[in-house]
């Protein structure tokens, strides 16, 4: 056997914290991703410096096979060699990956039967070169990447065949086992730390046969490595009737390379559920195998019972093995309160567990400076960004409210965001899209609240409606409840009603009224102030709302939060007197905005033209005004997520993009599929505004590109007024999954 990595330098009452990149490159038809120069890991050394601050005792460190041997047996360290030499001045040790999700380099696939060896050939020459690694994970999740590629054919070679699978995974478990031995000829001690997703499938009775073989499969890499599958395996028959020899499976059984260390990477959509009620789903959910047609969808959006969570799987893992264990993926694509509940919820099980006597050794934040596309499972190019412990869309990485979570717990002190105390989605009643599958159990959100202010308003309720979405407690209030302008209020609410943080959205919003009635600067100017300054002194987060009319239009280029502003009207006046007056508060976030559209106001801009054309008529639009629109969903978003990081001072959030509001009409138009001949361009003159506007007022962010293209937005806003409501991005979805049962 074997020996294992050394005990964890972590007390024993918690685990190591390790982290890791996003690392896959994947080949998907002629195009290839790589993740890692997608979130700028591949470019930024500091990268490594970032995460041993965190407290962080390992890292999964990609010395990708693909990126470093573009010729055959030629392979190019020169950027391995600068970040290895790095982490030798860390306290940051690394598991050195050789294969993420990938197919090899051009010279091979998962289906060349000297792939096997081709893998050990370079797992030979990265152990040559860095003999001081211990630890090891020649191919990532052998068992997925056979199913993604050779299964349901997202991935490279594409198949969709169980002759293809078993090849496939075959492949991989033998160059694990060969790239294992040429390693140890190196470094006799090193370990194998091998992953895998073990989710596990649940189903109706029907289809009970499909449920057990997938339950039996989710092993298969596990169980080969450590020699368990013989004659009285339950899937020796299938392996064999796909086109494995006895040959080779006698070589695995006889010549095991069992893990030091058991690494389960779960996901929220890792749990499956199998239903042959076909109508309940959508056509793209369904699956078959010989016999019968079913849906495949997460367990979790189905199945009545609370959802298999992170301990089930390790206690699953830990009583068949006995081996030491590691959670090596921890991540949530999701807002950022549920990627906290769902690291948290993952620490919580491996304490657990160590503290029974469970040889946990680590929990790992992965994605730590987040991924690209993995909503369509790398399939579709369209740039959906999911941060991770730091958000990378800025000129610099900047650490999000996850990496201040996985530091306090690196150290042993107790998480301090309150949205914790709160479950995630995933326990929630709104998890269910389908038709529940038994008894529903569900939690419901509790602890402090978010106050927002502005109860009558559009972003009031749109704040309202996606803090209840998002499993936010909080209090909507209009001026009745507290007013604003009025300290002794504001003070009163506060201690009422103990918010962990305020969401200003109250305002006089009629632009043209401003100019000449003197209530808008109370509303404007004076209350938000006076709400910043009550809630510095309770110590609470406020957040505050700006806009584009501060800008004079003197450029021809967005403008930047640095930016000097210099407004035309009274509106534009008051916001800037309040900008310059919460630069000096602490723990106040000021965000500047611009021309919302979005599913719950029948009165904004798009809404009412695309109704005007619905009828036949004109929409008339200004021509000499350029602006950068903003969804509202997307604007709600985005500031609750800057909120809970606990941003401070001036950020611009608008939807990215510059267009005069002729052309955003017509580009609405055309995305409704309506006559855009009856867009009628007019210029300000026309347009009967009194107070005078900028004729460029676009933004853009010096800070961080956080919010999705206007393209997006407005294919986001027809769906979402379509179906009356307006969601989350959903999580990702492993889609239909279709395989011959054994049955």
């Amino acid at each position: 056997m074997p020996p294992s990595c050394p005990r964890p330098a972590a007390p024993p009452d918690r685990p190591e914290l390790w982290v890791g990149p996003e690392a896959s490159v994947v080949r998907t038809h002629e195009r290839s991703t790589d993740q890692l120069v997608s979130t700028g890991f591949a470019q930024r050394l500091d990268d490594l410096d970032r995460l041993a601050a965190l407290g962080a005792t390992r890292i999964r460190m990609p010395v990708l096979w693909e990126r470093c041997e573009a010729t055959p047996g030629v392979p190019d360290f020169r950027w391995a060699d600068t970040r290895l030499q790095h982490l030798q001045g860390l306290p940051l040790r690394p598991v050195i990956g050789l294969l993420h999700h990938g197919s090899g380099p051009p010279h091979t696939d998962l289906l060349d039967p000297g792939f096997p060896d081709k893998l050990a050939d370079y797992a030979a020459a990265v152990a040559a070169r860095y003999p001081w690694v211990d630890a090891w994970t020649p191919v990532n999740e052998p068992l997925t990447t056979a199913r993604f590629s050779a299964l349901y054919g997202l991935w490279f070679p594409h198949r969709r065949d169980d002759a293809a699978f078993v090849r496939a995974l075959l492949n991989q478990v033998q160059g694990t086992r060969l790239a294992m031995q040429r390693i140890r000829a190196v470094h006799p001690q090193a370990v194998l730390v091998q992953t895998e997703d073990l989710g596990r499938t649940h189903g109706t009775r029907p289809l009970s046969a499909q449920v057990r073989f997938d339950n039996h499969r989710r092993w298969l890499s596990l169980d080969l490595l450590h020699g368990r599958v013989g004659p009285a395996h339950p899937l020796w028959r299938y392996l064999l009737d796909a086109g494995a020899t006895q040959a080779e499976l006698a070589v695995l059984r006889d010549e095991p390379t069992p893990p030091g260390i058991v690494g389960i990477n779960h996901y929220v959509t890792s749990d499956r559920f199998l239903d042959h009620r076909l109508p309940h789903y959508p056509r793209q959910a369904y699956g078959h195998n010989a016999h019968q047609t079913y849906a495949d969808v997460e367990a979790v959006r189905v199945r009545g019972a609370t959802p298999g969570s992170f301990e089930a799987r390790l206690r699953e893992a830990a009583a068949r093995y006995g081996s030491p264990l590691a959670l090596t993926e921890v991540q949530l694509g999701c807002t950022r309160e549920e990627q906290l509940r769902w690291f948290h919820e993952a620490w919580q099980a491996a304490t657990r567990l160590r503290q029974e006597g469970v040889d946990l050794r680590a929990v790992t934040a992965w994605a730590t400076f987040g991924a690209h596309d993995w909503d369509s499972l790398l399939t579709q190019p369209r740039g959906h960004y999911e941060p991770g412990l730091f958000d990378v869309r800025g000129p610099q990485p900047r650490p999000t409210a996850l990496a201040t979570l996985v530091q306090e717990l690196a150290q042993g002190r107790a998480p301090s965001h309150p949205v914790l105390q709160s479950p995630g989605w995933w326990r929630r009643q709104e998890r269910h899209v389908y038709v529940p599958h038994g008894p529903v159990q569900h939690e419901t959100p509790r602890g402090a609240p978010v106050l927002i202010t502005g109860a009558r308003g559009t972003l009031g309720q749109a704040f309202a409606r996606l803090c209840r979405l998002r499993g936010l407690p909080y209090h909507l209030m209009g001026r009745e409840q507290m007013d604003i302008a009025d300290v002794a209020s504001v003070d009163a609410a506060l201690q009422r009603l103990a918010p962990w943080a305020v969401v200003n959205a109250a305002g006089f919003v009629r632009v043209d009224d401003a100019e000449h009635d003197p209530a808008h600067w109370r509303d404007n100017a004076l209350g938000p102030i006076v709400l910043a300054e009550t809630c510095a002194r309770h110590g609470i987060p406020v957040l505050t709302f700006s806009s584009d009319l501060v800008f004079d239009g003197g450029q021809r280029h967005p403008y930047g939060e640095g930016d000097s502003a210099r407004p035309l009207n009274a509106y534009g006046r008051a916001k800037q007197h309040v900008e310059e007056a919460l630069q000096r508060q602490p723990q106040a976030l000021v965000v500047r905005t611009a021309a919302f559209f979005g599913p719950w106001d029948q009165h904004n801009f798009i809404t009412l033209g695309l109704g005007a054309l619905r009828r036949g008529e004109t929409w008339h639009a200004v021509d000499d005004q350029t602006v950068s629109p903003t969804y509202v969903p997307d604007l709600v978003h985005a500031s609750l997520d800057l909120l809970i990081d606990g941003e401070q001072g001036l950020w611009h959030l608008a939807n990215q993009g510059a267009l005069t509001w002729h052309a955003l009409a017509c580009r609405a138009a055309e995305a409704a599929g309506l006559p855009r001949h009856l867009v009628q361009r007019i210029d300000s003159s026309q347009a009967r505004q009194r107070a005078p506007r900028p004729a460029y007022s676009a933004l853009t962010s010096e800070r961080g590109a956080v919010m999705p293209a206007l393209d997006l937005a407005l294919q986001r806003f027809l769906h979402d007024t379509a179906a009356g409501t307006a969601h989350e991005p959903p999580s990702p979805s492993f889609g239909a999954c279709t395989l011959r049962a054994a049955a």
